[in-house]
């Protein structure tokens, strides 16, 4: 945000966030935020979210996938210039 926003606290506890503010960060009506006190302040986070673990585990299922084909060559490349090991 450009400057600070004040807003006012709702008998209930409630505060409204700004639009700009929901807008850049992609928050939605019925999104979930992480609310926490840190260092004597507010602190509001994004949650995350099912998709955003399912891409994590998907980018990292990937990284996997490379590192295995990587050692399969590397293995391949040490057959070749060792030549045969004894199977122990």
């Amino acid at each position: 945000m450009s400057a600070d926003k004040k807003r006012k606290v709702g008998e209930r506890g409630q505060v409204t966030l700004p639009k700009e503010l929901r807008e850049r960060l992609g928050i939605s009506h019925g999104d979930e935020v992480v609310i926490r006190e840190e260092d004597g302040k507010v602190v509001i986070e994004t949650s995350v979210t099912k998709e955003d673990l399912a891409e994590g585990y998907r980018r990292r299922s990937e990284t996997s996938e490379e590192i295995a084909k990587e050692m399969e060559e590397s293995s391949t490349e040490a057959d070749e210039q060792l030549g045969d090991v004894p199977e122990w």
